[in-house]
Parts: C-alpha cells; sequence; structure tokens
C-alpha cells in the first residue's frame, strides 16, 4: 500500500510537471505567434495607416480635415474602451480581439469605396473627406476597442523581461513596416501622375489582406483563463476622482498633456512636407521611415536599458528631448539648403527618443498594475489620452487652416512652436511628480559617465542586439 501510495504520489507530481511544461509550452509558443500577427500588422500599417493623411489630401482635404482625421478616431476610438472590461467578463479575450481585427480590416475595403466615388464619380471633396473623417473613425475604434483586452491577454504572456521581449517585438513589427511603406511610397509616385487611385486601391488592398491575417493568426494564440474577482472594478469616475492622489493616476495625467501637446503638430508634419514643400511621396515617406528605422534599431536597447534602471528613468530622459523635435523644425523656415537631408536627421532624432518613451510608458502600465484591473486601466489610461489627441489635434487644424502665425512664421511653423514649448511645460511640471513602481538599479550622473567611458564602438554595436529571429528571443 505503501508503494502505491508512493507511487501514485509521484505519478501526480510527474503529471503536474507535464503540465506545467505544457503550460509553458504553450505561452513561449503564443509569444512567437504574437511577433508574426504584430508583423502582418506591420504590413497594414505600413501601406494603410501611414498613407491615410496623403489619401485625404489627394481627395481635396483641408488643414482642418486633417486635424479632424486624427483627432475624432482617437477620441471615438479610446471611449469604446469604457466598453471592453464588462465585455471581458462575458467572453474571452480572445474572441473579443479577433472579430475587432476583423472589422479593423473589412473598414479598408469602404475606405476604397470613398476613392472611387471622388476619383470615378467626382463626388465633392469636402463630402469626400467628411465621409473619408467617418470611415476611418469606425477603422480606428474597431483597433482601439480591443486594446484593453489584448493587454490583459499579453500580460498574462509575458510575466518577465517585457522591455526586451516588447521591444524585440515592435523592432521586427517596425521592420516590416518600413519595408512596407518604402514599396507603398514607390508604387504611389510611379503612379500619381496618371493613375493615383488605382495606387491607393493596391496598397488599401494589401493593408486589408495583411489585416485579415492578422485577425486569423489570433486564433493560434493561447489565452489563459482569467478569472475576476468581483472587488477589481472601480468607475471611470473613482478612478478620475483619485486620479491626482495616485502614482499611476498621474503617470496618466502626464502622459495625457504629453499627447495634447504633440498632437497639436504631430498630424500636420505630412502636410507641411508635401504641401508647403511638395516633397514627392517618395521624399516624404524617406523622412518618415528615418524615423521608423531609428525607432526599431534603438528600441530593444531602450528596453533593456528600462529593465535594469527603471521606465521612468526612460520616460524622463526622452521626455525632456521630445519638446526639441517640433523646434528643430522651425530651422526650414530660413529655407537652408538641403532642407531634405536636414529633416532626415530630425526624424531619426525623433524615431529614437519616441521610441524609448513610447516602449517604456507601455512597459510603466505593466509593471505599476495588477493582472485583474489591467484591462479596466488601460482603458482609462486610453480615454484620457484620446481625449487629449481629440483636443490637441483639433487645435493645431482650427490655427493652421484660419491662418494664425507668430513671429511670422508660416501657420503651420507656428503650431509646430506651441506644440514644442506646450510639451516642455508638460514634462517640466508632470514628470516629475512619478515614482517608479519596481526595484531598479540607480542610475544618475556618475553611473552615465562610468558608462560611457568604457563604450566603444563595438560594444555599441553588440548592445544593439539587432536580433530578429523571434524564436530565439524568447529563448533567451
Amino acid at each position: 500500500m505503501l508503494f502505491l501510495s508512493a507511487l501514485g504520489g509521484k505519478m501526480s507530481e510527474e503529471a503536474n510537471k507535464t503540465e506545467e511544461i505544457s503550460e509553458k509550452e504553450k505561452i513561449n509558443k503564443t509569444k512567437v505567434i504574437s511577433i508574426k500577427q504584430g508583423s502582418a500588422y506591420g504590413v497594414s500599417d505600413g501601406f494603410g495607416l501611414r498613407y491615410i493623411t496623403p489619401y485625404a489630401l489627394s481627395l481635396g482635404a483641408t488643414n482642418t480635415h486633417i486635424g479632424f482625421l486624427t483627432s475624432i478616431p482617437s477620441l471615438i476610438g479610446n471611449l469604446s474602451q469604457l466598453f471592453t472590461p464588462k465585455l471581458i467578463e462575458r467572453y474571452p479575450r480572445k474572441k473579443i480581439v479577433f472579430y475587432s481585427i476583423l472589422l479593423q480590416s473589412l473598414a479598408w475595403l469602404f475606405i476604397i469605396f470613398i476613392g472611387s466615388l471622388f476619383f470615378i464619380f467626382e463626388l465633392n471633396s469636402k463630402i469626400a473627406a467628411f465621409l473619408l473623417v467617418i470611415i476611418y473613425t469606425l477603422l480606428v475604434l474597431f483597433g482601439a476597442f480591443y486594446g484593453p483586452a489584448w493587454n490583459s491577454w499579453m500580460k498574462d504572456i509575458v510575466k518577465e523581461k517585457s522591455g526586451k521581449y516588447f521591444g524585440t517585438r515592435n523592432r521586427i513589427i517596425g521592420t516590416v513596416a518600413l519595408v512596407s511603406m518604402l514599396i507603398a511610397g514607390f508604387l504611389l509616385d510611379y503612379l500619381k501622375s496618371s493613375r493615383l487611385f488605382l495606387g491607393f486601391i493596391i496598397i488599401f488592398g494589401i493593408a486589408f489582406l495583411s489585416r485579415s491575417i492578422s485577425a486569423f493568426l489570433i486564433l493560434k494564440k493561447y489565452e489563459p483563463e482569467l478569472k475576476l474577482e468581483k472587488e477589481y472594478y472601480f468607475s471611470f469616475w473613482q478612478f478620475l476622482k483619485k486620479m491626482p492622489k495616485n502614482n499611476f493616476g498621474k503617470f496618466v495625467i502626464f502622459v495625457s498633456v504629453m499627447q495634447f501637446a504633440t498632437a497639436i503638430a504631430s498630424p500636420f508634419f505630412a502636410v507641411y512636407m508635401l504641401k508647403d514643400l511638395s516633397f514627392s511621396y517618395i521624399k516624404w515617406i524617406t523622412v518618415t521611415i528615418s524615423s521608423s528605422l531609428a525607432a526599431l534599431i534603438f528600441m530593444p536597447l531602450w528596453g533593456k536599458f528600462a529593465d535594469q534602471y527603471g521606465n521612468l528613468k526612460v520616460i524622463k530622459l526622452c521626455g525632456f528631448l521630445i519638446p526639441l523635435i517640433p523646434l528643430l523644425w522651425l530651422i526650414s523656415y530660413f529655407e537652408i539648403p538641403n532642407i531634405f537631408y536636414y529633416l532626415i536627421l530630425i526624424e531619426f532624432f525623433s524615431g529614437f527618443v519616441w521610441a524609448g518613451f513610447n516602449l517604456s510608458a507601455g512597459n510603466f502600465i505593466y509593471d505599476a498594475v495588477t493582472r485583474q484591473r489591467m484591462a479596466l486601466c488601460v482603458a482609462y489610461f486610453n480615454i484620457l489620452q484620446g481625449i487629449g489627441v481629440f483636443i490637441g489635434a483639433s487645435l493645431g487644424g482650427i490655427v493652421s487652416s484660419n491662418n494664425f502665425s507668430l513671429f511670422a512664421l508660416s501657420p503651420l511653423l507656428t503650431i509646430f512652436l506651441l506644440s514644442g514649448i506646450l510639451r516642455f511645460a508638460a514634462v517640466s511640471i508632470f514628470s516629475t511628480r512619478i515614482n517608479e513602481v519596481k526595484d531598479v538599479k540607480k542610475f544618475g550622473i556618475n553611473e552615465a559617465k562610468e558608462r560611457f567611458s568604457t563604450l566603444t564602438p563595438k560594444r555599441f554595436w553588440k548592445s544593439l542586439d539587432l536580433n530578429l529571429n523571434p524564436r530565439q528571443v524568447i529563448s533567451e
């Protein structure tokens, strides 16, 4: 009997061990699939989302339309996340994410349809631009709606070294998006003289197909069971009331104000290059890609740094550099020679800085929020960000459309100046009020000097860790 009891105990132990191994294998497989699924999104991003502003301009959109094309989708999309946490209580997160992405892919077909009304049936440009804002709002809404469910799901999948994993994942997605943007730019430049709409049909058709593939890859991912306790829930109004008094709330205020200041200018850099500087699609996309290139090179490096020294350290370092970006664009006022190459350098710097800020802001949430409240906190965080973007982009569109000018600057350069000033105010006032939420190594002036004194080109190149193999990243 003792032998049978011991044997039974051993078998039970082996079964538990096998179950644990199986769980780990499922999670690792899901991490790899998540990178592939994100890469399909990267194709949709490069062929689709990045070309919405040029598409709107080709339909005759004004600066006000361009502002609304950013502000309204951001507001409506993020407000939709109020309903996502309650939906998670009733349905699997996988189902919510799958159907949201599938609907988002279908929206690309309606965006193509609007173009056919304008280019073929000569629909009024104001009506065409208005319809584009509506359909694009739905596209963004479907993409934003699943955000809390996806973040909650990924918190169960990526339990440690989130900076390294998401840094590498974002680099791979960024590489795919970069290549896609280049191909789309060459195609549109080739067809712009006589068959521009055909070019948009092709690139948005690819965006539809790739986003559909992304949706079906979601079905292959493993979802750990999520059991929510009744005490997990708190209303948006309760969150707002307590926000100024707790660390996560102060973080949300800072990022939301920063998004407001950024959105005043961000939708209009493309307008400035395509209209004021008369750049071709290839020149415009080359400048844009330089930002993406810097982001995909340095994002894993920022991830490793954040894992050691804290996400907040990266947020503050990058936060004080971000205001320089729109201010450096003001130099184009002086009509310097080789402005094209100058803007490439500025946008490369922009990509380097924003890569660290965006990655660490996202990972800060993973560190600061419990598994139970992840979806809820992400939803409220995104809603307030959306409000900031709505106000900022709308303000930028109205100011630039009414030819408001400061210091003899053009309306667009005026909003670049305004954005830079407000970004600096946001980081100066709000970032110092936030505390790190995990134990990290100290990093000050002395530590920085020590690291830079031992830095060689070889060590720097090695630290970039230009690895795009998903399975190797997971195994490390």
